[in-house]
C-alpha cells in the first residue's frame, strides 16, 4: 500500500492527532505548526479543487484561498480531529465559487440573450421539476450525515477522488462503494414511500 495513503486504522488515527495537534499549537498562537500540515494536506487539497473540474491554475487558487481561509477561522474551529474534512468541504466550497464564476463569465451579454430562442420548459413542466426537486433535497436531508457527504461528494465531482473520499469519511477504500449503494437504497425507498414523489 502506498505510504501516502496508510491502509491501518491505526496509522490513520496517529496522523489525525497529529495533525489535530498541530492545529492546537497553531490556534494557541503558533501559526509556523501549520507548516507540517500544508505540507501533509495540500496534495489531497488540490486533488480535490481538480476532482471538481477545476483547472491546474484554478486549483492552486482555490487551494491557497482554504489555507487562508483556515487561517481566519482558527478560532472558530471547535474539533481539531476534524480539520482533514473540514479543509476537505472548505476546498470544495471555493472550487464551486470558482466554478460559479467562470460560468457566470463565459455567459453572453444581455444582447445576444435576447436575440436567443427560448428554450426553457414550460411552466408547469418547471413547475413539476420544482415540485420534484424539493421532495428529493427533503428526504435527502434525513439521510445520515455520513450518508449525505459520502453522496455529494460522490455526484459533484466528474470522476469522484476515492482518495479525499477515504481521508474525508476515514472509511476504508473499499466499503465506498456498498456504502454507496446502501445510501442511495434509503433514499430511493423514502421516495416511493412518499405519495408527492410518486405523483409527480
Amino acid at each position: 500500500m502506498n505510504a501516502e495513503h496508510p491502509s491501518g486504522a491505526d496509522l490513520r488515527l496517529q496522523r489525525i492527532e497529529r495533525l489535530a495537534a498541530c492545529l492546537t499549537r497553531a490556534k494557541e498562537g503558533d501559526l509556523s505548526a501549520l507548516d507540517s500540515v500544508v505540507r501533509e494536506l495540500n496534495p489531497l487539497l488540490w486533488r480535490v479543487a481538480r476532482s471538481q473540474g477545476l483547472s491546474d491554475d484554478d486549483a492552486a487558487d482555490a487551494v491557497q484561498t482554504t489555507w487562508l481561509e483556515l487561517v481566519r477561522q482558527l478560532a472558530v474551529i471547535h474539533s481539531p480531529l476534524a480539520l482533514t474534512s473540514w479543509l476537505v468541504r472548505a476546498t470544495k466550497r471555493e472550487a464551486w465559487r470558482v466554478n460559479a464564476r467562470r460560468r457566470k463569465s463565459a455567459n453572453p451579454g444581455h444582447e445576444a440573450l435576447d436575440d436567443a430562442p427560448d428554450d426553457a420548459p414550460a411552466p408547469d413542466d418547471r413547475l413539476l421539476t420544482h415540485e420534484r426537486d424539493r421532495t428529493l433535497w427533503r428526504h435527502f436531508a434525513r439521510l445520515s450525515e455520513r450518508c449525505r457527504t459520502l453522496l455529494a461528494l460522490v455526484a459533484y465531482a466528474e470522476r469522484p477522488d476515492y482518495a479525499a473520499i477515504v481521508e474525508a469519511l476515514g472509511m476504508p477504500h473499499g466499503s465506498i462503494g456498498p456504502t454507496r449503494g446502501r445510501c442511495l437504497a434509503k433514499l430511493r425507498a423514502m421516495l416511493l414511500a412518499d405519495p408527492e414523489w410518486c405523483a409527480a
